[in-house]
């Protein structure tokens, strides 16, 4: 593929950021994780530290309706909750960032975003839980006690942000093109497998191409 957009959805402590990254430098092209964040910050002006508990919340239209019904005299902008207005900001620099060429995006839906672009590889990083509480707790510097609790509770929050953004499975092996067991095969090799596995996909047809423009 001559310009992939390699997406990358991945469970806490499996390593996946650090995956992404091997790949963007193993292929030279751009990584986009944090950095996403903070282009959000600055277009929505609200500081970086405000905006990470807003990060992977679930959305909350529901509330935003009963808030506009019961004051519609109130904007759009007045109404909207700062988790939807990131979703937003966030959900236009990552097609943006698409468009300028190849790059690695870490998390943020980013797979479904992106699903009509024709050079989008989407990849899901999975481990075992005793490796992701060995590498959080290492990676990281996380007690022992504090991970157990943290692990499934961060997980829990991608998996709801993501099913309720996309209306899809964020489990489900069908939305991605490559799943990696990084606790089985190392982190290493997992980025050297979809730097080898983008190397021999198919040209995008004129025909895909013309329908996303």
């Amino acid at each position: 593929m001559k310009h992939p957009i390699i997406t990358i959805e991945r469970e806490y402590g499996s390593g996946g950021s650090v995956i992404g990254k091997l790949v963007a430098e193993k292929l030279g092209i751009p990584f986009y994780n944090h950095e996403i964040l903070e282009m959000a910050s600055e277009r929505l002006n609200v500081p970086v530290a405000k905006l990470e508990g807003a990060e992977e919340s679930s959305p909350k239209s529901f509330l935003y309706a009963l808030l506009m019904n019961s004051n519609p005299a109130r904007t759009l902008e007045d109404n909207i909750p700062v988790s939807d207005k990131l979703y937003i900001t966030e959900t236009q620099i990552i097609h943006e960032l698409a468009a300028q060429g190849s790059c690695v995006i870490v998390g943020r839906c980013a797979n479904w975003i992106l699903r009509e672009d024709p050079c989008r590889f989407s990849t899901f990083v999975y481990a075992s839980r005793s490796f992701r509480l060995r590498y959080a707790q290492e990676a990281y510097g996380i007690s022992p006690k504090e991970i157990d609790t943290l692990l499934p509770r961060i997980d829990s929050r991608r998996e709801k942000f993501y099913n309720i953004n996309t209306g899809g499975n964020w489990h489900d092996k069908c939305n991605y093109a490559l799943c990696i067991n990084s606790g089985l095969i190392g982190i290493e090799e997992s980025a050297k497998l979809i730097v080898s596995s983008v190397a021999e996909l198919p040209e995008p047809s004129p025909a895909a191409a013309e329908s996303n423009e």
